[in-house]
This record gives structure tokens, sequence and C-alpha cells, in this order.
């Protein structure tokens, strides 16, 4: 039980045995104590998780380039395309429909789920996961405008994915312009998550689902970033920031602060603003009320 809000259900649940962090009597059954239930669930959970399925070897409907290298124990789904010079490491899982460009290399122990795209010369991590059809180095959205023409800018960088990263499904990471757009070890993201290019995101950060951000955008470690949170480009994301669904993140945010709100603030300042905002038709109705009362008095005032 993670929640004091689940204790009454303790008495009633079908259950054969429950986690708790301290003994109770409302549960007659098996109780495993523990000192953190959410931490022991997942370590529970992992026991009766099936293995992820694995193709045994390499199909031979899959296309790998002559001169492409596979590691030893890797599963390789038909319809996988593997270019030249890629390195794939030891275990690692293909499924189909997974493009490997020219050049790329991936680390050991990955599994990169149907129709994943990584374009050439990227890099890929250890012990990865990457979610159905995301792209990662597709080109960063580089645009300069001539004579009322969008004039294309070459992206010349790459995605470099570090260890234990887990990029959730379509998901769209850009490579950099220049150098790289790197997701830094342990890392989440949810689901139709942009990352732009050149962005960096620090080490075991979370990206929730819908957010988006913008070119060169740097984030620090431990940072959480809501559904539908937008960045602007050129930013600074300190360490161990909190930023709240739905907000619009225009200027640079200093380490430890907890942010809401378009453009945003402090959170608790934006819980008082937002709790107002249902009263401003009444507010808006009583000023012009004491407006035409004012105009009155000084319509008397100037008579007398």
């Amino acid at each position: 039980m993670t929640s004091p809000r689940y204790q009454d259900r303790l008495s009633h649940t079908l259950a054969s045995a429950v986690i708790l962090q301290e003994k109770t009597s409302l549960y007659g059954g098996a109780q495993v104590i523990v000192a953190d239930p959410k931490l022991a669930y997942p370590k529970v959970a992992a026991l009766f998780a099936p293995e992820i399925s694995r193709f045994p070897g390499i199909s031979e409907q899959a296309i790998c380039h002559k001169r492409c290298s596979l590691g030893k124990g890797v599963s390789i789904y038909p319809n996988v395309f593997v270019g030249e010079d890629a390195e794939v490491g030891d275990e690692t899982i293909l499924f189909p429909g997974v493009y490997v460009g020219n050049g790329v290399r991936i680390g050991r122990k990955t599994v990169l789920y149907p129709n994943v795209a990584v374009l050439d010369d990227c890099r890929i991590g250890n012990e990865v996961i990457i979610h159905a059809g995301t792209v990662i180095g597709s080109d960063g959205f580089g645009f300069v405008q001539d004579g009322g023409h969008s004039r294309k800018i070459p992206q010349l960088g790459i995605v470099q994915i570090d260890d234990q990263v887990e990029i959730g499904a379509n998901n769209c990471i850009d490579r950099a312009a220049f150098g790289k757009t790197w997701i830094q070890r342990g890392v989440k993201t949810d689901n139709l998550v942009q990352i732009a290019h050149n962005v960096i995101i620090g080490e075991d950060s979370i990206i929730v689902a819908q957010a988006g951000i913008s070119g060169s955008v740097k984030i620090g470690r431990q940072a959480m970033l809501g559904g539908q949170v937008g960045v602007a480009d050129h930013l600074e994301i300190g360490d161990r920031v909190m930023i709240a669904s739905q907000s619009g993140v225009a200027k640079s945010i200093p380490s430890g602060e907890i942010v809401s709100g378009t453009p945003t603030m402090p959170h608790r300042l934006w819980l008082r603003a937002s709790s107002l905002f249902q009263h401003l038709p009444e507010f808006n109705r009583r000023i012009k009320d004491l407006e035409k009362r004012l105009e009155k008095m000084e319509m008397r005032y100037t008579k007398e």
C-alpha cells in the first residue's frame, strides 16, 4: 500500500498478500513489510512480468549490410534494415520495421520496438529501450528566410542517447545542426515528445507526454516536465526543476524551482492566481459599477 487513502480497502481486498510499510490489523493475510512500498512493488512485479520476446537469431528477411557489425546473441526480426558500417551490440533486439542507418552505433541489451528509425551516425547506448514509432536523428527544424522563401540549413550533427534511457512511443528527437543532441543517462520520456536540435537533457530527467522542447535548450539533472509543457529555444532549465503540465516556459529557470502557468511563475503564486480566474467576470462587473458610481459622485461634486 503506497497511500493512506487505500487503507479502507484492506479489510475487504481479495489479494493474497499486501506490501506495507508497517503491519496492520485491517488485513488478515500475508503482509510484506518494507521501508518503501513504491520501490518494492516494481521489484515484485518484475518477477511476474513476461520476458521480451526474441526472434531466434537474425531473420533471413532482414536486410543487413555486408559491412555492418552484429554482436553476439542479437535478435533481429524480419523486415529490419541495418545499414553500412552500423554496429549492433550483444543481445540487442530489433523488432520488425526497425531502420538502422549507416554508421549508427547501438549498444548492448538495447531494445528497439517496431518501426523505430535511427538515422545515420546516431549513437544509442547500453540497456536503452525505444518504443514503437520513434524517430531518432530526423533533421532539426532549421531554415533561414531568403526573399520570403525558407531556405533549409543542413543539419550536420547527430543524436546521442546514453545508457539506460527509455524513450516512449512516437517521440521525435532531432539531430543537431552541429555537434549533438544529447539525451543523458537514465532519462525517461513518455509518448509523443518532441526534442529539437542541440537540446541537452540531463541525467535521470523525466519528460511527460506531448511536451515540446525547442532548439538548443539545456535541461539539468533530475528535472521533471509535465504533459504538454512547451519550452522556448536557447533556455536553461536547472537541476531538479519541476514544471507543471501545460506550462509555457519563456525564460530560463534556476535549479530547484517549481513552476506553473503560461508564462511560468512560482507554483504557489500560480495556484493563487488561477483561483481568481473564475471570478474575473464578477470583478469586472463590480469595477464597472464602481466607475459609474464614482462618475456620478464627481458630477455631483462639480455642480456643487
